[in-house]
C-alpha cells in the first residue's frame, strides 16, 4: 500500500517490486503490521517530510527470509519486530551518550524508510528486536510504538501513584497494563460521551475513567497525553498535583492555547517524548512479558489499510488496528 502524497488515502500496487536486503540489512515477510496515529500524521500531511512514494507502517511483525551482506545477530527464520526508529549514525554527541531517539540524522520507519504495509520489507539488523514466544504476530504488532512509546512516556513520567492516560487507545491501553502492574493508580479521560471508551479502560483496571473535559475525583501526580490535543496541556495541568508531570507522548499535537501561569506553578513540569531508542525496546518487551501486557487489536487485510485509517482518524478502533497481509 503505498502513499504518494498528493491525498490522504493510499493505493494498491501489486507489481512491486520485491526488496532486497543491502549491507546489514534482512529482509522480512510481513505477518503483522500496527496502524499507528503517527502513520495517520504521515498521511494527512501533519508531518511534511516523508519519502515519496511511501509504505507506511512502524509497527511490523515478520520472518526473516533473506540477509544482507555482513549480518551477523540474526538468522533466516528468526520471528523480529521492527519499529519507528529504523536508523542513526551511531557517531553524534545524542548517539553516543545514550540519546539516539534524538540523532539529527536518525531515519524513520514507514517515513523515510517503507514500512510494513507490505507483505514483504526490509530493515537494518541493529534496529529489530526478537519478538518474545509468549506473543502470536497480531497481538506483538502493537508493542513496537504503541508499547514503546507508552514505556518511554511512563518512564518521563516517573513513579507517580496516581497516573491520568490522556486519550484512551492503543498506546493508553498498553500502558494502563504496564502501570497497574507498578502499582499505580490509573485515571483514564477519553472523548467526552465516550462512554464505551471508558468502559474499556475500566475493564484494563482503571479506579476512574471520563471525559477529557472532566476533573478527576483525585488530583494526578502525572499525566501523559497520548491524544495529540494541545487544549489538554492546560486541561490535564488544572488536573494535577503540585510537582506534578505532564508528558505529551505524540509526534504531534495540534497548538497549545495561552493558560494562566498558576496551573503550571507549584513546580509543574510539561515535557516531550521523542522516538525510542533499542534499549527502550529491550526493556519494555521483558516488562510486557512480565505483566504480561494483553493488546486488544482488530485486524485488517492489507489492501483495507485506508479503512482501518479512517475508523482510527475517526474514534472507531478499540485498542489497536493491525494489518495482515
Amino acid at each position: 500500500m503505498v502513499f504518494d502524497g498528493h491525498e490522504a488515502r493510499l493505493r494498491l500496487d501489486p507489481d512491486k517490486a520485491l526488496p532486497q536486503p543491502s549491507s546489514h540489512q534482512v529482509q522480512i515477510r510481513v505477518h503483522a503490521c500496527g496502524v499507528c496515529r503517527t502513520d495517520l500524521h504521515v498521511v494527512d500531511r501533519d508531518l511534511t517530510e516523508p519519502k515519496l512514494p511511501l509504505i507506511p507502517g512502524h509497527e511490523i511483525v515478520g520472518t526473516v527470509t533473506a540477509l544482507g551482506d555482513g549480518v551477523t545477530g540474526i538468522r533466516i527464520g528468526d520471528r523480529v519486530g521492527v519499529p519507528w526508529l529504523g536508523w542513526t549514525c551511531g557517531a553524534c554527541a545524542f548517539c553516543q551518550s545514550g540519546r539516539e531517539n534524538l540523532c539529527d540524522r536518525a531515519r524513520f520507519t514507514g517515513y523515510q524508510i517503507d514500512g510494513g504495509y507490505a507483505e514483504y520489507t526490509v530493515a537494518d539488523e541493529r534496529y529489530c528486536f526478537p519478538i518474545p514466544p509468549g506473543f502470536g504476530d497480531v497481538q506483538a504488532a502493537p508493542l513496537l510504538c504503541a508499547g514503546l512509546i507508552g514505556y518511554r512516556a511512563l518512564r518521563m513520567a516517573g513513579d507517580a501513584e496516581r497516573l491520568g492516560l490522556y486519550g484512551f487507545g492503543a498506546a493508553a491501553h498498553i500502558a494502563a497494563q504496564v502501570a497497574r502492574f507498578r502499582g499505580q493508580k490509573v485515571y483514564a479521560f477519553t472523548r467526552t460521551g465516550d462512554t464505551a471508551g471508558q468502559d474499556f479502560a475500566r475493564g484494563l483496571g482503571a479506579v476512574w475513567a471520563g471525559g477529557s473535559d472532566e476533573m478527576p475525583p483525585d488530583r494526578l501526580d502525572a499525566a501523559i497525553l497520548f491524544a495529540p490535543v494541545g487544549a489538554l496541556v492546560p486541561a490535564s495541568l488544572r488536573a494535577s498535583a503540585k510537582g506534578a508531570t505532564i508528558v505529551c507522548a505524540g509526534i504531534h499535537m495540534s497548538d497549545i492555547p495561552t493558560f494562566p501561569y498558576r496551573i503550571l506553578w507549584e513546580e509543574r513540569v510539561i515535557r516531550s517524548v521523542a522516538n525510542l531508542t533499542r534499549q527502550d525496546g529491550d526493556e519494555f518487551l521483558a516488562v510486557a512479558t512480565q505483566v504480561p501486557v494483553r493488546t486488544t487489536t482488530e485486524t485488517f487485510p492489507l489492501d483495507q489499510a485506508n479503512t482501518a485509517l479512517d475508523r482510527l482518524r475517526n474514534g472507531q478502533i478499540e485498542g489497536a488496528a493491525v494489518l495482515v497481509p
